[in-house]
């Protein structure tokens, strides 16, 4: 068995279904026996980091080592290490090309209040329904450089996609992905879960060999080609589980916490 010592999940659809508003008491006990091995254990997801102590009912010691915000915001041993922005003037380029594209907009983020910058509530309702009940309209991009971002399309997977390729294309110093249907994330040029994770790894002494990494979406294909030791859930998007070497079961059933059990007693849970 490899000499592990960091494992990261993704949150939503790998480790807390989607809907639900926090992980079960199983998946906390799971990453409390990886602590007790001595192995740390926290979060690679696009959400900001302010939102993510309540899905693990304020349980710190299960985030304090994490990759929040697609790499922008990281974390080790309760310490932020890394902080990023979004860069003003290129947002503002993207912010342009959705306007001239009908259904699609976009989003920007004050801490963990949604702000929408570009396009229509009942669009952004389609992919995030929360987001849309709870987005505060303002006008356009503005000179503060936000902390996160997304961008929508009243859609699905399929126009999703196309539109994230659109915006890779024409937008230099910004990088987009799609971590569900209708919905991507912006990020900064280079800054993903897994330049997190390479973070995370210098700061620790460790090598890329030495982490396990649990995805099911689109954004978790930067850190799933990157680490070898990479694990899909059953019920991943297909770009994730292509991109996953390891596979396990759903995360309705808990899957990642039987595999992160296995690895605290010293059991290696992935066969081909």
């Amino acid at each position: 068995m490899p000499n592990i010592k960091l494992v990261l999940c993704d949150i939503d659809g790998t480790i807390m279904p989607y809907g639900q508003k926090m992980v079960s008491e199983r998946m906390r006990a799971a990453f409390h026996a990886a602590l007790d091995a001595g192995i740390r254990v926290g979060v690679a997801t696009g959400r900001g980091f302010s939102w993510v102590p309540g899905f693990f009912d304020n349980d710190a010691a299960c985030i304090a080592t994490c990759v929040a915000t697609n790499g922008a915001e990281i974390f080790l041993d309760g310490e932020k290490i890394q902080e990023a922005h979004l860069p003003v003037e290129p947002l503002r380029e993207a912010a342009e090309i959705l306007r001239g594209i009908p259904g699609t907009g976009m989003l920007l983020f004050d801490g963990a209040k949604p702000l929408l910058a570009v396009g229509k509530r009942e669009d952004l309702a389609v992919s995030m329904p929360a987001y849309a009940s709870s987005c505060e309209d303002v006008d356009g991009v503005g000179d503060e450089e936000p902390s996160k971002g997304n961008a929508f399309v009243n859609g699905g997977r399929k126009e999703a996609q196309e539109l994230c390729a659109l915006l890779n294309e024409r937008v230099a110093d910004l990088d987009f992905d799609v971590p569900q249907p209708g919905f991507l994330n912006i990020m900064a040029a280079g800054v993903n879960k897994a330049s997190g994770i390479d973070r995370l790894c210098a700061a620790m002494g460790i090598t890329l060999e030495q982490v396990v990494v649990f995805g099911d979406g689109g954004n978790d294909v930067s850190m799933l080609v990157h680490v070898p030791n990479s694990v899909a859930v059953s019920n991943a998007a297909p770009e994730a589980t292509e991109a996953a070497r390891w596979h396990v079961g759903a995360c309705e059933d808990d899957a990642v916490a039987d595999a992160i059990f296995a690895l605290a007693a010293g059991v290696w849970p992935f066969i081909s």
